[in-house]
């Protein structure tokens, strides 16, 4: 098991006691200490782990990771955020996935449907990740390093994570599941390789993460390379419930001359609610009806967010190449948007 953490000691003891406390009988854990103020380092000792640094203070996840795969034994490299928590059949249910399909070069899993933080972003935030993977298709189009596995082999012949582009928290993990797609490898989505999420969601840490180190880098990788998938956050249902907010906030100001055209927006938030009717339903499952209602205008958000920055990122890159402006760009994953 790999492990990168950057001042995380508040939820780093228990996510290694959850994995040294795992039924697989041969593992070893190596926790990458990214130039860590607290006590991080001090609480891997500690618990038993191979601690080792990283190659400068705060290289970013991806760097972490593949420096700790370079010192790994195993056949299997299991990657765990250091805010998440393994129940104990997790590592061997990754395990047994790789026996039963050779073919398989990765899996990945999803967050539980128990988040740790109950304030309500957390609980929003971290059931909608669950729900997402619990629907999405199994023969995946993408990588998770929240709890995400590749065999060493595989992992070492594409190179690892790109440390050079994503040297903050990003999409590193969706960049590997590309490449490693485009390689030719299968990647598998288990639903039943689960986890507990102890981070706490604020409306800023929520805003921050999800437009400028998701939506906005993803946009792009979709935009310079990839394509369009019709699975997890992009599937058809997101992207109409995208098109009808944009279509909803332009007929607003016209409301003021022409008050029945208030109908329009009110008919794409019925569209909006049956196209989500499954994570509405599940929301009111797992917390109740009022907290379904509570997330309505949070997804209304998500989807004005998303479409948003994806307008923006096809002006910025896809526009520029159809115009014959440009061949394309890289993608950085140095900041927000490039």
């Amino acid at each position: 098991m790999i492990v990168p953490v950057f001042n995380g000691g508040r939820f780093l003891e228990l996510s290694l006691d959850a994995l040294f406390n795992s039924d697989h009988p041969n593992f070893e854990v190596i926790v990458v200490d990214d130039g860590s103020t607290d006590d991080s380092a001090e609480i891997s000792r500690r618990k038993g782990a191979t601690l080792i640094g990283s190659d400068r203070r705060q290289s970013g996840p991806a760097a972490a990771r593949n420096l700790a795969a370079k010192k790994a034994n195993g056949e299997i490299l299991l990657f765990v955020d250091a805010d998440v928590v393994v129940k104990s059949d997790t590592i061997s249910k990754a395990v047994d996935a790789f026996r039963r399909d050779p073919k398989i070069a990765a899996v990945f899993g999803s967050y539980d449907d128990s988040p740790a933080e109950k304030n309500f972003l957390s609980q929003y935030k971290n059931l909608q990740h669950h729900f997402v993977h619990q629907i999405s298709n199994p023969e995946a189009s993408t990588f998770w390093a929240g709890l995400g596995a590749v065999r060493r082999e595989v992992f070492a012949s594409i190179g690892g994570f790109d440390s050079e582009k994503f040297a903050v928290p990003s999409i590193e993990d969706i960049e590997l599941g590309l490449r490693l797609k485009s390689a030719g490898y299968r990647i598998l989505l288990d639903r039943n390789i689960q986890a507990k999420h102890l981070k706490k969601w604020t409306a800023t840490s929520l805003v921050k993460t999800e437009i400028f180190c998701r939506a906005a880098p993803w946009s792009k990788l979709i935009l310079t390379s990839q394509g369009m998938i019709n699975d997890m956050n992009l599937k058809t249902g997101d992207r109409w419930s995208s098109v009808f907010v944009a279509l909803s906030l332009l007929i607003l100001p016209f409301v003021l001359w022409k008050p029945w055209l208030l109908f329009v927006p009110i008919l794409n938030l019925l569209a909006i609610a049956i196209l989500n009717r499954k994570i509405l339903r599940f929301f009111a499952a797992r917390n109740g009806m009022l907290f379904a209602l509570m997330t309505f205008p949070w997804l209304i958000f998500y989807f004005f967010y998303s479409g948003v920055t994806f307008v923006m990122s096809w002006f910025r890159y896809a526009l520029p190449r159809i115009l014959m402006f440009n061949k394309g760009e890289e993608i950085n994953g140095s900041g927000p948007i490039h």
